[in-house]
């Protein structure tokens, strides 16, 4: 049976340690070795797993591999997947893309003249009430999409997040990009119209933003609103939340996508706990993207979903910084 050798660049966003157990639970992936510049980042795994650690992701992509994980800060995604493309290698690259159009313009570019894919780290699409909202849509089951409202609103994050320089935004790009690439998917549209604030609002020593509201308005109509930000405070059980509702001329949906938890109240915790008990959608996201390039079929999320969905972000600080819409 032939095995898709898969190798790990950058440990610097946490989905790197899900993506990792979900790629050592697939019997088709072997997981060859791991690449970052900070050795302790990857430490516990390359001891745990005896792989070898490359300091330069350069060396790993030498090496024989068919794809690549990229999980570095924001701003090194082109760099990186540029880089992989001419090695030959396919790449899974987390969100958001890149932190400019001209920079995912070229990776997407990049991966079609090497002859690689590109696919984008969108997981929500895979939780198991966005799938069954998805289907009920087209099967016209509240009639034609009208509008949207969603929120991606979570605990602050530590680290590079916080330094615009490594992640190219603040709340309004980090929690853009989800939920408008599921608003881009739900509609099949494309946002031609982005109004947007931005602002610090919860954590007055940061010097980036942490709150933020989008405004669009899709080629097809339909208007969408989108709560972007890091305003659940320390005493919130859980790191915050997926939520839409999609309303259309027949009905309407309503999604909470981390609804599968129990609820857990203890003294030795101190506060309330959510613990989710739902399928791992970062499973599913890894698996999809394995199954593609081992049946040589188009990954499910392209880099072009991921353009589509940063740069309704960008707009949107663009916006901020005019004060009035702009279009696309």
């Amino acid at each position: 049976m032939k095995k898709l050798k898969v190798g790990m660049i950058s440990f610097a966003h946490g989905h790197a340690y899900s993506y990792l157990d979900s790629l050592r639970a697939i019997s088709q992936v072997e997981v060859t070795g791991f690449a970052d510049e900070s050795h302790s980042r990857v430490e516990k795994v390359t001891a745990a797993y005896g792989l070898p650690h490359y300091a330069h992701y350069q060396d790993l992509l030498a090496t024989d591999l068919d794809a690549v994980v990229i999980c570095s800060e924001n701003v090194h995604h082109a760099e990186i997947t540029i880089a992989a493309a001419k090695a030959g290698k396919h790449v899974l690259c987390e969100k958001p893309l890149g932190v400019s159009v001209s920079e995912m313009e070229a990776m997407i570019a990049a991966c079609k003249e090497n002859g690689v894919q590109l696919m984008t780290a969108f997981p929500c699409r895979y939780l198991a009430s966005v799938v069954k909202a998805k289907e009920a849509i087209e099967q016209g089951e509240i009639g034609e999409i009208v509008a949207i409202k969603g929120t991606n609103r979570g605990s602050l994050p530590s680290g590079w997040f916080l330094q615009s320089e490594l992640s190219g935004g603040g709340a309004l790009l980090d929690h853009t990009v989800h939920v408008m690439d599921l608003m881009n998917w739900m509609t099949q549209s494309e946002v031609k119209e982005v109004y947007a604030y931005a602002a610090t609002l919860f954590n007055e020593q940061l010097e980036i933003d942490d709150a933020g509201m989008v405004h669009v308005k899709f080629a097809n109509g339909v208007i969408g609103v989108l709560d972007t930000s890091w305003s659940r405070n320390a005493a919130f059980p859980t790191w915050g939340d997926v939520t839409m509702t999609i309303v259309g001329t027949k009905g309407t949906l309503s999604i909470d996508a981390f609804a599968q938890k129990n609820e857990l109240y203890s003294l030795d915790n101190g506060k309330g706990q959510w613990n989710f008990w739902g399928d791992s959608m970062d499973a599913y996201l890894v698996k999809a993207f394995v199954q593609a390039l081992l049946n040589g079929e188009q990954v499910p999320i392209t880099g072009e979903d991921g353009l589509r969905s940063t740069v309704v972000a960008l707009a949107g600080y663009k916006s901020v910084a005019l004060g009035q819409p702009v279009l696309l």
